[in-house]
């Protein structure tokens, strides 16, 4: 067999082996080289004091915005000395100042003012109510003694109940020292011997009212009237203000206020009317000036506080009165021959229409009402 001729690999040399651990310590061991980090911790930690707990900032509440700021407090002033400035001239008048005379004119005093600016005197208790109006409802039902007394104004229930126990009230004719005696609509109750009487509450309706409808509370015929209209919108007693004929639309006024109804309806007030005319032809100019000079009719005269057409048509005119004599305009044209087809009340008492169809009501403002109430 022929020989490898291979070269022959010679064998690698032994590693040295790395040295045994001392079994003590410190021999033959080099000393472990520390870092700069932990070796400044090892330093703190011996030498430093404990760090202190960070404390957790304080939150604002939300209504911090929104809470009231604390005037700061004025510096407190240093105290001067006084000085002596001496003594205060003295007057050359040496009377009091209450009895000096003043330069100010002196304004007599008016009796009639302090009556005028005087406070009125109620005879009752201190917590007097005012008269509180109520429903027609409610005055129909019975209701208890002292409550019907403090609705009249006399005074607070737990006042009128000592009243009652008192002996002050009396029902029908007889003392009634109960406080919750049932007040029937029909009783008569006296407190020191006046009558006292529950105020209803005031209704002001104003109405445009169709034609065809009758101006009445009710119908022996059954025709539909004003009150039809209304309905059961309104739960207390109305009645209206004067009339308008069956075939006459515009304005009317319902209340259950009779001392306002009284007020408008009397003639000597000389409440305004105006009535939009249509008739069934043209009006002539010399019947136009009889009628502004004013025509006797069978039950006297009657004046007209204006006159004027309404449009480019003569057969149109608007009419304004202060009279209140039944069907006082239809009456006026009727003289002089013509005849009233449309009659349509536009203005009354210094209200209108406004707003308000044909067949429909609202109710008056507080400021209409007070001002029909001084209505001159």
């Amino acid at each position: 067999m022929e020989e490898d001729k291979r070269p022959k690999r010679e064998p690698a040399a032994k590693k040295a082996a790395a040295p045994k651990k001392a079994s003590k310590a410190g021999q033959g061991v080099p000393p472990k080289k520390e870092s700069a980090g932990a070796a400044s911790n090892r330093k703190s930690s011996v030498t430093s004091a404990p760090r202190p707990a960070k404390k957790t900032p304080k939150k604002t509440p939300f209504w911090a915005p929104f809470a009231k700021k604390e005037a700061p407090k004025p510096a407190q002033r240093e105290e001067r000395p006084a000085r002596d400035r001496g003594p205060k001239p003295k007057h050359n008048d040496d009377r009091p100042v209450s009895e000096r005379p003043s330069n100010r004119p002196r304004q007599e005093e008016n009796p009639q003012d302090r009556k005028r600016f005087s406070k009125a005197k109620r005879p009752m208790g201190k917590n007097v109510p005012p008269p509180k109006p109520v429903s027609h409802q409610e005055m129909e039902e019975p209701m208890r003694l002292n409550k019907y007394l403090s609705h009249c104004g006399i005074a607070a229930r737990r006042q009128s109940a000592e009243f009652v126990k008192q002996g002050l009230v009396t029902v029908n004719g007889e003392v009634e020292p109960n406080p919750g005696y049932p007040v029937q609509p029909t009783d008569e109750v006296r407190y020191k011997g006046e009558v006292v009487k529950l105020e209803e509450r005031k209704v002001y309706i104003l109405m445009n009212k169709p034609r065809d409808i009758i101006t009445t509370s009710n119908d022996e015929k059954g025709r539909k009237t004003v009150l039809d209209i209304i309905g059961q919108k309104v739960e207390e007693r109305i009645f209206p203000v004067g009339r308008l004929d069956r075939m006459t639309s515009g304005l009317l006024l319902l209340t259950n206020d009779g001392d306002l109804a009284k007020k408008l309806s009397h003639p000597s007030h000389q409440v305004q009317k105006v009535y939009y005319v249509t008739l069934d032809k043209a009006f002539h100019k010399a019947d136009f000036e009889k009628v502004q000079k004013g025509l006797t009719l069978e039950d006297g005269l009657a004046p007209v506080d204006s006159l004027h057409y309404a449009g480019e048509s003569k057969n149109e005119l608007e009419i304004s009165i202060h009279m209140g004599k039944n069907r006082i305009v239809r009456r006026i044209f009727e003289h002089l021959g013509y005849e009233v087809v449309k009659l349509d009340r536009t203005y009354y008492a210094g209200l209108t229409k406004k707003d308000i169809g044909r067949g429909h009501f609202r109710h008056l403002t507080d400021k209409e009402v007070i001002m029909l109430k001084h209505f001159k």
